[in-house]
Parts: structure tokens; C-alpha cells; sequence
């Protein structure tokens, strides 16, 4: 059994270092696919604001030789994914002379706080308003709540996101439409830091959690509805267990595994989803530095900002397939 798990664990990891080395490489493809050329970009804003340029040529040329832009294809991949080993992103060629690390520093606890609150709700409410709709003993007003669950899933976060800003900034003002907190703050620990943010924070929340609870709706009332019906469950039912303990050992510890699985998977469909909706908030998180890449043709913050999406993706699948075993004890290292 231990050279097995051991097997197991090897194979994971196998598969982990080729998922990064894969999304790693892609990233450095597909910015270089786009046309354009981000040093002549970056020359052309510096006009734009002061006028004119002198020489600009020559500034474009020093440019592409101070970010490796001049060197062949495959020497520029090579760096990178040196780089990336050691985790030096590099500086930021809209931004310079900041660097990506301190931007991704500063922007990280904005958009894990917002992702990690929005998502865990969306994935609490929807399974248990999910199990309650599957669970045949359920009072009949609970199997309402689905079709109100999931009239919001065919919405874009960011669609939602303007039609709040309409409602609750604009029109009730019952909350900021822009920021992570209030001008006034000053960001430490203390109350009113505190309150200030998730002030700012509720409506972007708000319309990651409503478009998105009622996918989980549905997948755990389906699991509930083929659950109900297995042997183990007729059993534990004719030795008279209480209902409470059916429900939750038996039924939604059975029903789980695909919604953790899902979890683990739809991270990071979560965090590309947000981008618009951290830009339309305009909330300081990774999102919005990754847009302000996109838009300025920045490699650097480009590649920086997605290398953090795609291993933190990849750790929690890692972590998820290899939690499998302690969630449901039929599963076994050897068999998979």
C-alpha cells in the first residue's frame, strides 16, 4: 500500500510540473501572437503625453535591448522560464520601473480575499441549497429555490456587477462603486480598515456569488437525487438513523466529491471571469493589473500575472486529487 501511494504521489507531481510548464509556455506564446510591438506602444503614450520624443528610435532600440526584446525567440524563452524557476517576473514595461513581483504583492491580498469570500460562499450556499432540492424528505417550499438560484447563471459577473453599480451605488448609494476602501482609511489592522472593505468589496462579491451559486445548485441536487437511491442509503434508512445524520454522512458526504472536484477546476475560470468585474469596480487586485497588461501589451505583466493564476490553479487540483482519499475512503491509490 505504501509503494503505492508513493507511485501515486509521483504521478501527480509528474502531471502538476507538466500542467505549469505547459501554461507557462502558452503565456509566452500567445502575448507575442498579438500585433503591435509594446516598446513602440510605450514610446507612443510618452508622446502622446509630452508632445514629442526625441530620438525615438534609438529609445525604442535601448528599450527592446534593456527588456531582452532584441534577442532571438528561443534565448527569450529560455530567460523566462529561468526566471520563472527562480520567480523573478521581471520589471513591468508600462509600469517602469516597478517591478512585477511588488505589483503582484500588492495586488494578491485584493483578489484572494475577494475570490476566496466570493467563491466559498457561492460553493456553500449553492451545495446546500443544492442538497436540500435532492433530498426527498426536504420540505416542499426548498424546491422553490432553484429556478431562483439559477435565473442568475446565464448573466456575465461583469453584467451584474453594472447593474448593481446602477442600483445600489448610483441609485440607493447604499455602497461605493469603486475602490478596495475608503480615501480616508488608512489600511492596517483595525476596525474601521476593516469595515471600509468590505464595504467597497460586497457588491464586486456580490456579483461573483450570484451568477455563480446556482451551477453548484445544480450539480448537488443532481448528485442528491442519484445518492438517495443507492443500497447504503436504503440500508441506513431501515436501521432507523436519525435524518439529520442521513443527511449529512450519508447523503452530501457521498454527493460532495464531483462539487470539490469542480471547485478545485473552476478557480481559475472564476479569477479570468473577474477580470472585467475587478476593472468595472476598478479593485486592485491581480485582475485589474492583468487587464492593465493586457491593454498596454505588457509581456512582463502579462506572463506575471497568469504564471500566479496557472500554479495556484494547479496546486489546489494537486491538492484536491490528493485529498480524494481522506474525503471518500472507497478510493484508493492503487486504483486510480
Amino acid at each position: 500500500m505504501r509503494g503505492s501511494a508513493i507511485a501515486y504521489l509521483l504521478r501527480r507531481l509528474a502531471m502538476y510540473a507538466l500542467t505549469v510548464w505547459l501554461g507557462l509556455t502558452l503565456m509566452f506564446i500567445i502575448p507575442r501572437l498579438a500585433p503591435g510591438d509594446p516598446i513602440a506602444a510605450m514610446v507612443a503614450r510618452l508622446a502622446t503625453q509630452a508632445g514629442r520624443v526625441e530620438n525615438s528610435e534609438q529609445m525604442i532600440q535601448a528599450w527592446r535591448a534593456r527588456f531582452g526584446l532584441d534577442a532571438p525567440l528561443a534565448q527569450q524563452y529560455a530567460r523566462y522560464m529561468w526566471n520563472s524557476l527562480h520567480f523573478d517576473l521581471g520589471y513591468s514595461m508600462a509600469y517602469f520601473p516597478m517591478k512585477v513581483e511588488d505589483m503582484v504583492r500588492a495586488g494578491m491580498p485584493w483578489t484572494l480575499g475577494l475570490l476566496t469570500i466570493a467563491t466559498m460562499l457561492s460553493f456553500l450556499a449553492g451545495t446546500a441549497i443544492g442538497a436540500l432540492m435532492g433530498w426527498p424528505a426536504a420540505p416542499r417550499a426548498l424546491r422553490l429555490a432553484l429556478p431562483a438560484a439559477l435565473c442568475f447563471t446565464s448573466i456575465p459577473p461583469f453584467m451584474l456587477g453594472i447593474l448593481l453599480i446602477y442600483l445600489f451605488a448610483f441609485g440607493l448609494r447604499w455602497f461605493p462603486f469603486a475602490d478596495a476602501y475608503g480615501h480616508n482609511e488608512v489600511p492596517g489592522m483595525n476596525l474601521d480598515f476593516a469595515i471600509s472593505v468590505i464595504h467597497h468589496g460586497t457588491l464586486p462579491a456580490a456579483a461573483i456569488v450570484v451568477t455563480t451559486m446556482g451551477f453548484w445548485a445544480l450539480g448537488m441536487r443532481a448528485m442528491m437525487i442519484a445518492t438517495s437511491g443507492d443500497d447504503y442509503m436504503i440500508l441506513a434508512q431501515a436501521k432507523g438513523l436519525r435524518p439529520r445524520r442521513l443527511f449529512w454522512m450519508y447523503g452530501v458526504r457521498n454527493a460532495i466529491l464531483p462539487q470539490v472536484t469542480s471547485l478545485a477546476l473552476s478557480i481559475g475560470g472564476i479569477a479570468g471571469g473577474s477580470v472585467l468585474v475587478e476593472y468595472i469596480f476598478t479593485y486592485p487586485g491581480m485582475c485589474y493589473l492583468l487587464y492593465q497588461g493586457i491593454v498596454n501589451n505588457d509581456y512582463a505583466l502579462i506572463q506575471g500575472m497568469t504564471s500566479i493564476l496557472i500554479v495556484g490553479v494547479a496546486t489546489a487540483v494537486l491538492i484536491v486529487d490528493l485529498a480524494y482519499p481522506l474525503l471518500d475512503p472507497r478510493i484508493r491509490h492503487g486504483e486510480t
